[in-house]
């Protein structure tokens, strides 16, 4: 990937990071909703937004993307007021599986009931 597509991919991730959290007073949105990678294609004109949520929760997980694809219009307007490019890209939300996945499989980590080792001194009670 070219450097001036990462530079811009930064950039507008942290702009729509923004825009969400500080621009969007949407009740439905989860304070917890983050923005974990962004994707333009080398021409500008589609940008695939992967958000991410510390819940499990199913239904808070689509109730949310279907917030975020429904305000695209005011977020792109936000957008363009804060970055310069040839294009606005059209922005498509999708779920991060793979945060899910590693909240999950953290949340099953610390649910293990695993009895610790006793530590052994080494001497003999005789």
């Amino acid at each position: 990937m070219s450097n001036r597509i990462e530079r811009a991919n930064s950039e507008v991730q942290r702009c729509i990071a923004q825009i969400i959290t500080t621009k969007m007073n949407d009740p439905r949105l989860s304070p917890f909703l983050y923005v974990s990678e962004i994707s333009l294609t080398p021409d500008f004109k589609y940008c695939k937004v992967k958000i991410a949520l510390d819940s499990d929760d199913q239904n808070v997980l689509n109730q949310n993307l279907q917030v975020l694809q429904k305000s695209e219009g005011f977020i792109k307007r936000e957008l363009a007021k804060m970055v310069d490019m040839p294009f606005m890209p059209k922005l498509n939300f999708v779920l991060d599986k793979g945060t899910s996945a590693s909240v999950r499989v953290n949340e099953l980590l610390k649910n293990l009931n695993i009895p610790k080792l006793e530590e052994e001194n080494g001497e003999d009670d005789e």
